[in-house]
């Protein structure tokens, strides 16, 4: 039988670096280990503070990048669509960087932008954890 723990730190990071720039399957690994018997709960919990942290270390990168590029035609076409998109809908917008390509940007954004970081850190926490809970419940 192999380590739960081993597992569950392999859940953590796949969701962590699928919320960074990097792409990545924490939503099948997710949907793997549930499928395989272990407390869906638990894995939900592991797989949202990963990606809420790797989402956070994006809205970091958009702060550094906000300092070291403060004209806005420098950023990418993507990237200035996405500022556009949460400078006029608002910090709400953070909710929807679960999903996939846009939701990266959109964290990049909100950190480009200044957004209140605990306002910012909660709203993506709770879309995150709406999707895998979907996910979860979905292979239970």
């Amino acid at each position: 039988m192999q380590d739960i723990g081993f597992e569950i730190g392999g859940l953590f990071i796949s969701a962590f670096i699928s919320s960074t720039i990097a792409p990545g399957g924490s939503e099948a690994v997710l949907a793997y280990m549930v499928a395989s018997g272990h407390r869906a709960e638990l894995l939900v919990v592991v797989a949202t503070i990963g990606n809420t942290l790797g989402a956070m270390t994006t809205w970091g990168l958009g702060v550094l990048a906000a300092k070291k590029m403060p004209v806005a035609t420098l950023l990418s076409e993507k990237k200035q669509k996405a500022l556009e998109i949460v400078r006029k809908r608002g910090i709400w917008t953070l909710f929807f960087t679960w999903l996939p390509i846009v939701g990266d940007v959109l964290c990049f954004a909100g950190g480009w932008l200044r957004l209140p970081f605990i306002q910012a850190f909660l709203i993506i926490l709770l879309g995150k954890f709406g999707r895998y809970a979907v996910i979860a419940w979905m292979f239970v």
